[in-house]
């Protein structure tokens, strides 16, 4: 792995220093994030809310390593993501990231065993059927996993996408907008998985949302306004 690391601060998993997000537009350059800060503990719950166009997925990108900032230092347990690679990046990514998205991200091909399955056999994992198995009944689903995305409900579906992103033991979990495809009782369901795999398995929660009302169920709650980071009120 090329580029640097250095020890975590005491508990933090996630540490960022003075970022900033610049794009070139078609009318010049468009500042996306300011000068963001922000340490995340290992094992905590924490909230980013904004409105649509606040920056919050840029903002996760840059978090997870799927993009590197204009400005400033992003160590995710103490690996210093701006010195790395994108190879590098995506090892860290595999080793140390899960994801649950919006958008449920199943390939429609393989059974919801063989979605979650598949990041354990991308690294040769010889118990990757185990693991599904174990995974699948962590979310209620052990009778569904031969049945097809299409053969599933969207609840169901985001329960496959949660065990797959927390199958390999991840330190931290990103869920961007985890409930935005489900009707109310779905997502409430789907919320009590995640915060309930949080607890059991002190697995780090990075939750961005624009649901208020989740938010508040996170340990720490902070708020994206045209690209700066400020306290939730």
């Amino acid at each position: 792995m090329s580029g640097g690391s250095r020890p975590a601060a005491e508990g933090c998993v996630l540490e960022v220093r003075d970022v900033s997000k610049s794009v070139n537009g078609p009318e010049g350059r468009l500042d996306i994030l300011s000068n963001v800060a922000m340490q995340v503990s290992h094992g905590e719950s924490f909230a980013i809310v904004g409105a649509s166009g606040s920056g919050k997925t840029t903002l996760l990108g840059l978090l997870a390593g799927l993009d590197t900032p204009t400005h400033g230092s992003i160590r995710l347990d103490g690996h210093e993501l701006e010195r790395l690679d994108e190879e590098a990046r995506a090892d860290l990514r595999r080793r140390l990231v899960g994801f649950v998205f919006q958008s449920f991200h199943l390939l429609p091909a393989l059974t919801a065993e063989q979605n979650v399955m598949l990041p354990l056999e991308l690294e040769g994992n010889p118990d990757a059927r185990e693991r599904a198995h174990e995974a699948l009944e962590a979310v209620g689903l052990s009778g569904r996993r031969k049945h097809y995305p299409a053969q599933l409900s969207g609840g169901e579906q985001q329960r496959v996408a949660i065990a797959r992103a927390f199958v390999h033991g991840p330190r931290i979990l990103f869920a961007d907008e985890p409930t935005g495809n489900l009707d109310r009782r779905t997502g409430r369901h789907v919320c009590d998985l995640l915060f309930a795999l949080n607890r059991d398995h002190a697995t780090t929660l990075v939750l961005v949302t624009h649901d208020l009302q989740l938010a508040e169920r996170c340990v720490r709650r902070v708020e994206l306004q045209e690209g700066r980071l400020e306290p939730l009120a």
